[in-house]
């Protein structure tokens, strides 16, 4: 078995503006991106289509072609049929890869994935250098099944060997609040869950992606192997009860319920979810975590300028997010037409959202110093 490296410390890639690189990207070996059709925040498709506005050559693994695959096709990605629990399919992946995304859904499998994964890299021979985005629940002792399995996932890629750099993002994102209660407030006006008072850290989806694409470029900003990028901002979900009243101008109430029943409100969700993202393990799962926040508070404190530091730009506060995307909890509105919900349009957003930021940060820097599934 190849000793555990840190090469993740070796700056091997193109660097955000400002900073110097001899590599060309127009000819630098591609990254392989995973999870890039996932429907609960698209961090990968963000990733891709974010390594793709930056000029690196992009290889996304997708287990069909779909309207998503297409835009990032549209936008320059090789994309190759796969599965992350078909090992073969993951070695052909990786031909010529010395760089890679790696990430799961929120379900059962990520341990026989993370273990294929790792097979094929060992199988490849060549030195991959990959990215993990997890969460603040990866724990051998959380009170979550699914946080116990993608700590253990963590630990199959470790102990293969293999480069990697750990993501554990200590922050909710905030489309859970769309998928988890969007329909609830719509249809009752209120937010039910078991997180009782505790006041939560929060990241945009887009924003856990750009940690991403940061690590992936930047690797020397991030303590690692395993690290704990904070959220960028904190509250209660009373606090969004309220901040939603005040986007929407209708009373929105928020009802502290024990974890069995919040358990049961999202198992009664999947059964009517058209998105696929709440199923029986999201149920459980986040039942879990609300219950052992409540508890034992976050995994770490919201630091806005840590989050700005990482990903080198103004992340998008919870404020925002709430105004922009008011109409998901209105009568008639759905998670699926909001911003961060999953759809092709986010894939066509990713750069458009990132030259924006950018712009707006380096106009505000003057003022606050320059330059988080």
């Amino acid at each position: 078995m190849r000793p555990a490296s840190r090469q993740w410390l070796r700056p091997s890639v193109r660097p955000l503006r400002g900073e110097q690189t001899s590599v060309d990207t127009s000819t630098s070996p591609p990254v392989l991106v995973t999870g890039t059709t996932g429907r609960h925040g698209s961090t990968g498709a963000h990733v891709a289509a974010r390594l793709r506005s930056e000029g690196r050559q992009v290889r996304v693994l997708a287990r069909r072609h779909s309207e998503r695959t297409k835009q990032l096709q549209a936008m320059g990605a090789e994309v190759v049929t796969g599965d992350l629990h078909r090992r073969e399919t993951i070695t052909h992946a990786l031909d010529g890869v010395r760089l890679a995304y790696f990430t799961y859904p929120i379900d059962a499998g990520v341990v026989s994935a993370a273990a294929n994964y790792a097979a094929a890299v060992q199988e490849s021979g060549a030195e991959v250098r990959t990215v993990v985005l997890s969460m603040g629940p990866a724990h051998p002792a959380h009170l979550s099944d699914r946080g116990k399995d993608q700590w253990l996932a963590e630990e199959i890629l470790r102990w293969a060997g293999l480069d990697v750099l750990v993501l554990r993002v200590a922050a909710a994102f905030h489309e859970n609040l769309h998928v988890l209660h969007g329909p609830s407030v719509r249809e009752r006006r209120v937010i039910r869950n078991c997180f009782g008072d505790a006041r939560v850290s929060w990241i945009n989806g887009k924003d856990a992606g750009e940690l991403a694409v940061s690590a992936l470029l930047h690797p020397e900003r991030f303590d690692g192997p395993v690290c704990y990028p904070p959220g960028a901002d904190e509250a209660s979900h009373a606090d969004i009860a309220a901040m939603i009243t005040d986007a929407t101008g209708r009373p929105v109430r928020f009802e502290d319920i024990d974890r069995t029943g919040w358990r049961q409100d999202l198992l009664d969700l999947a059964a009517t979810d058209p998105t696929g993202v709440i199923n029986a393990d999201m149920a459980d799962h986040i039942s879990a975590v609300g219950w052992s926040i409540r508890d034992r508070g976050p995994t770490r404190p919201a630091d806005r300028e840590e989050v700005r530091r990482l990903i080198g730009h103004e992340p998008v506060s919870l404020g925002e997010f709430i105004a922009r995307s008011r109409d998901a909890f209105l009568d008639g509105g759905t998670a699926a037409e909001t911003d961060g919900a999953g759809g092709t349009q986010d894939v066509q957003d990713s750069t458009a959202t990132m030259q924006a930021s950018r712009t707006g940060s380096q106009n505000t820097s003057a003022g606050v110093g320059a330059a988080g599934r």
